[in-house]
């Protein structure tokens, strides 16, 4: 069994570092499929440790046991100057994780990383680009309501938008993920952690939703994907679900259609349901909620209700 094929398929190799020493390359394949389990944070990590491996390698001369803290701060210096602060710390993260484990398993004495600090980074606002109400409504409005692939694109958008949705939550949705409890449509998140995640549908996205079922005929197949792929140019629905690359591709090319000139991606949707929500009245905690965040620091950095704000106050320059 190869770390190649466990950790990061055809992308990821063992590297030299932690293959001289079997037991350290034993620790290391156990580290990246026993301990970490979301797909996403697995390839960051592993990409991690290889650029660590990589500038190891063209830097220093030795084994595990000659890697000091020094040499982590060299390292996170260097990813400093070509990596944004979050991607450095996260890269700091990764290595903290797989020393620890390193120490457990006997085969480091201590960890070189765990006393090396990582770039200062604090956030207030987040990036993400935000949709204002009108163009949101703009872009749903403007996908076409007659044909099958309009519907699932209209109903998928709409539901990143109303529930506050990651797309990678979303499209693991099954088609049980949409029912009736007390006499109003529900839809139920595959968020992280495998933990799901019931939300009350808005009228609108219900509408969307039964639309797509109904004009697929998928209601019959609980456990089929909700959001599908085509097959090919056919025109009929396949029994792959959307991954996040397609979704992305879509979003792109119903902007574009749109004539919607923010550059979008699939986050976008999240930050504008937020970011409408709390600017009509809704209370932070409740959205953190609907959300789904740990906490209500994280949910504060998709509201962007002060961009518009700003906006008016720099109008008042009239020159």
């Amino acid at each position: 069994m190869t770390a190649s094929l466990l950790v990061q398929p055809a992308t990821f190799e063992l590297p030299a570092l932690f293959a001289a020493d079997h037991q350290a390359g034993r620790r290391f394949v156990e580290f990246f499929t026993a301990t970490i389990r979301n797909a996403n944070t697995r390839r960051a990590y592993a990409r991690a440790v290889k650029d660590f491996a990589t500038w190891w390698d063209g830097n220093v001369q030795g084994g595990l046991q000659d890697i000091e803290p020094v040499h982590v701060a060299a390292f996170v210096e260097a990813q400093g100057r070509r990596l944004a602060a979050p991607s450095v710390k996260q890269q700091l993260a990764a290595l903290r994780m797989l020393f620890d484990w390193l120490v457990v398993g006997q085969v480091l004495r201590m960890n070189p990383a765990s006393a090396v600090r990582g770039p200062r980074h604090v956030v207030k606002k987040g990036k993400t680009p935000v949709l204002a109400a009108d163009e949101a409504r703009a872009l749903l409005d403007a996908i076409e309501p007659d044909t099958l692939i309009g519907l699932r694109d209209r109903a998928l958008i709409a539901t990143m938008v109303y529930t506050f949705g990651r797309v990678g939550a979303v499209v693991k949705m099954k088609v049980e993920d949409v029912f009736v409890q007390g006499r109003r449509t529900w839809v139920r998140l595959h968020e992280k952690g495998g933990k799901l995640h019931d939300m009350p549908a808005h009228h609108t996205l219900d509408e969307y939703l039964h639309a797509y079922i109904e004009a697929a005929a998928i209601g019959g197949n609980g456990k089929g994907a909700l959001f599908r792929s085509f097959a090919g140019r056919s025109g009929v629905l396949s029994e792959r679900g959307l991954s996040q690359a397609d979704v992305y591709r879509m979003i792109g090319r119903r902007a574009e259609e749109a004539e919607i000139r923010t550059r979008i991606g699939c986050h976008s949707f999240r930050a504008t349901g937020i970011t409408e929500y709390l600017r009509n009245g809704g209370k932070l905690e409740i959205a953190q909620a609907m959300a789904n965040h740990e906490s209500a620091r994280t949910t504060g950095l998709y509201d962007r209700r002060n961009d518009q704000l700003s906006l008016d106050e720099v109008e008042r320059i009239l020159i």
